[in-house]
């Protein structure tokens, strides 16, 4: 009887984690559009000249300067989550499957960068993004052989926590004064009058001599 209980116990904890697993990614790809567009600002719309496509990887070319090393580490381990969520909760896909989904998602996000004008649209980034998605099936496999059974309850208390604290991390970002400091304001000098704007604002037209030289 013990034993019949207990499987009748284990389908419905399987169905569990994976509603969790479910929510969880959900909140990890809000966090993940939100700092590779906006890294953690107030969404907005940004310059017509930050509209750029960087096509050497890992190179500078005219419209962008080489990459940097900090840069392509923080996208290879933003997207390694993305990997073992897509593992967890596809584990009947083969890995390229996975892989173009997670190169689909990252040229999604390149070009929504290209769109609103907030970034530079790079391949390197969706070169290394699509490998953080392979790091994280890998580490996710080599979990399953490390654990067993136990992976898939580990695994959601481990990311559970992950994503609670990347949660607190973000307030405590919003709640520090880089948020508080003044925005850029760029303006343009047409004989005596300037035009000046922010980031996804009007330019509202003010006579040249109120603005500051330079």
């Amino acid at each position: 009887r013990v034993t019949v209980e207990r499987a009748s116990q284990e389908p419905s904890g399987r169905t569990r984690r994976r509603v969790l697993f479910a929510a969880l990614f959900a909140v990890y790809l809000c966090l993940l559009v939100w700092v590779v567009l906006w890294k953690l600002g107030v969404p907005h719309l940004g310059w017509e000249d930050l509209r750029r496509v960087k096509l050497v990887p890992f190179g500078a070319d005219a419209s962008a300067d080489a990459s940097a090393p900090l840069e392509v580490a923080a996208n290879l381990l933003l997207f390694v989550p993305f990997g073992v969520y897509l593992g967890v909760l596809a584990p009947s896909w083969p890995w390229w499957r996975a892989a173009g989904i997670a190169a689909g998602a990252s040229l999604a996000l390149e070009t929504a960068q290209y769109l609103l004008a907030v970034g530079v649209s790079d391949v390197t980034d969706l070169i290394v993004n699509t490998v953080g998605a392979l790091a994280g099936l890998a580490l996710l496999a080599g979990a399953r052989r490390r654990l067993g059974a136990r992976t898939g309850e580990i695994l959601s208390r481990v990311c559970a926590i992950g994503t609670v604290l990347a949660l607190v991390a973000a307030g405590v970002f919003l709640a520090s004064p880089l948020q508080f400091r003044q925005q850029d304001v760029r303006c343009e000098v047409r004989g005596e009058v300037a035009t000046c704007s922010q980031p996804g604002r009007a330019r509202p037209a003010i006579p040249a001599s109120d603005t500051l030289d330079g």
